[in-house]
């Protein structure tokens, strides 16, 4: 299979995705191969972080929480408020037959996480082009990719969610498109940001839970 071919009967395209076979709707954003690293430096930080679950925020169809799911062997909870992508992410799941390792919760980031809901490992690939780009990608749906004026309102939003629900030692994994709108966070209290990877499409940040 190439990396990514169309399946014209289901309105879907399907990805190879580090191991993994994403199907993703035609209506979702379709999966970034860069974004593997996503999923593979969130193993990496597990190995050390608490004991706990992963939580995948703006999930899509689910390919990054799913891989790292796989890496690490962690329970995984994956948040979007698209029904579509909460969808697509159960058959993705089944389909790797992780779906016994995965649950899914529809709705904004604000509203259904539970208080006391804590996780070692939070990944987060929020919408991030700033609104007034947007008509450069004409492939993808809009909703999946505006991130208001700065590109950055859905993933403040992820931010809070990180220092309200990661356990104190755990790591916020969160993806933007430039190094410029790292500069331009205001990171929470309770969060610290210990370093930046960056690639041509894109730049990934690690926060850690600081202790209350």
């Amino acid at each position: 299979m190439s990396d990514r071919e169309v399946d014209a009967a289901a309105g879907a395209s399907v990805t190879a995705f580090g191991g993994l076979r994403i199907v993703a709707d035609d209506r979702l954003l379709q999966p970034r191969e860069w974004t593997v690293a996503q999923a593979e430096w969130a193993a990496e930080l597990a190995a050390d972080a608490p004991d706990g679950a992963l939580l995948e925020l703006c999930c899509g169809a689910g390919q990054i929480g799913l891989l790292a799911a796989r890496l690490t062997g962690r329970p995984l909870l994956a948040v979007d408020q698209d029904p579509i992508a909460v969808r697509q992410t159960e058959a993705n799941a089944r389909a790797a037959g992780l779906d016994g390792q995965v649950q899914t919760r529809r709705g904004r980031i604000d509203e259904v996480l539970d208080p006391d809901d804590r996780f070692a490992i939070v990944l987060a690939d929020p919408p991030w082009v700033p609104h007034a780009q947007i008509t450069r990608f004409p492939q993808d749906p809009p909703v999946a990719i505006d991130g208001g004026a700065q590109g950055l309102d859905v993933a403040r939003t992820c931010l809070r969610a990180m220092a309200d629900h990661l356990l104190p030692g755990g790591h916020g994994v969160l993806q933007l498109g430039t190094r410029d709108q790292v500069d331009q966070l205001a990171t929470p209290p309770l969060l610290s940001v210990v370093a930046t990877r960056e690639f041509p499409r894109g730049v990934l940040v690690d926060l850690v839970r600081l202790p209350d």
